[in-house]
């Protein structure tokens, strides 16, 4: 909330005080007629007392009367029209300016011209409907911007489902061929934790989508049990080389930023006896993770266009606000993905 919005609310949520500085203004020729009561007294019949009272007396009364109608403006004239909130209140200022002057009458006070009284109601009315669609225009467009926030919310959110849906069927369908593959050797022994690691995989993708920044300990667990998944497929012919301090992995980061790195070596090299592989995964920076490979291009072009890594360019854009680098010099591959604190 901006400093203009705390004000205004501030402001509304003192009537009293509000209304005080209103009748202030209004009532300032009864200050500048007391004065003149006062220093001419000799000139009437009633005492320096009486005077007093009479401006205490007006001044509650007005005090009073500008509190009711901002009362009114404020919290139960809803109209969004000017004109007709303008004259409500000159039909309230009418009905003041008759109770006064009936209670002048009835006291014997009315020592003051009619015009001047009448044009302190009409001017009390006035302000009244001003600061009334003040507040009622403040109010809408502060609705606005609020609706305008949520639905910018729910964009994100909607764009972030739909990204991070992208990264379940491509690594789905890689890992049912995992599994193809252990079955046709019948190799019970790997099978077993093959699947357990899998289905710690498959819950962390799942419960992804409620999830927008984790930390990186997070992630690297998960990087651990797909390690072990790959190592069915790759053996030794894949390794990761991960180094990250103990007090950086409180760090966030968006959840599922490493799969598309890892993803991307697997899908873009040739990986075999011939040509081993090891993913680095360190602080370049104390905020920023590199992760990086060599690079042993296959033969056929992957069919894939570059959509993890856009994928995972867009997410950081909407959760961090912040971008990736990419480099890639003909001989190693580098990301650097900012972290949060």
């Amino acid at each position: 909330m901006s400093i203009v919005d705390k004000n205004m609310l501030s402001i509304k949520d003192k009537p009293l005080l509000l209304s005080l500085i209103c009748t202030i203004f209004v009532i300032y020729p009864n200050a500048a007629w007391l004065w003149c009561e006062l220093t001419f007294t000799f000139m009437h019949d009633k005492s320096t007392m009486f005077y007093l009272l009479l401006f205490v007396a007006r001044f509650v009364f007005y005090w009073l009367f500008v509190w009711l109608l901002l009362d009114y403006n404020v919290k139960r004239w809803q109209t969004p029209s000017f004109t007709s909130r303008l004259v409500k209140n000159f039909v309230f200022s009418a009905i003041g300016l008759g109770v006064y002057i009936v209670l002048s009458l009835l006291t014997d006070s009315m020592d003051m011209p009619y015009t001047l009284v009448i044009m302190q109601f009409l001017t009390s009315g006035l302000i009244c409907a001003m600061l009334g669609y003040i507040f009622k225009l403040f109010e809408y467009q502060r609705s606005k911007d609020l609706e305008i926030e949520q639905l910018r919310i729910e964009n994100l959110e909607s764009r972030l489902k739909a990204l991070t849906n992208q990264i379940n069927p491509h690594f789905f369908f890689n890992s049912l061929n995992g599994i193809s593959a252990l079955v046709r050797k019948g190799d019970n022994a790997k099978t077993l934790p093959y699947v357990n690691n899998l289905s710690d995989i498959f819950r962390y993708i799942l419960q992804s989508e409620k999830k927008g920044l984790v930390t990186l300990h997070e992630e690297l667990d998960f990087v651990d049990a797909f390690c072990q998944v790959m190592a069915v497929r790759y053996g030794d012919k894949l390794k990761f080389d991960i180094q990250i301090p103990e007090e950086s992995k409180a760090l966030k980061l968006p959840v599922l930023s490493l799969l598309p790195l890892i993803e991307n070596v697997v899908e873009h090299n040739t990986i075999d006896s011939e040509h081993p592989m090891t993913v680095h995964i360190s602080m370049s920076a104390p905020n920023e993770l590199m992760v990086q490979n060599t690079l042993s291009p296959k033969l056929t072009p992957s069919r894939t266009n570059g959509t993890g890594l856009n994928n995972l360019q867009s997410r950081f854009q909407l959760l961090m606000e912040q971008s990736i680098n990419i480099d890639d010099d003909g001989t190693c591959f580098t990301v650097w993905l900012p972290l949060a604190n």
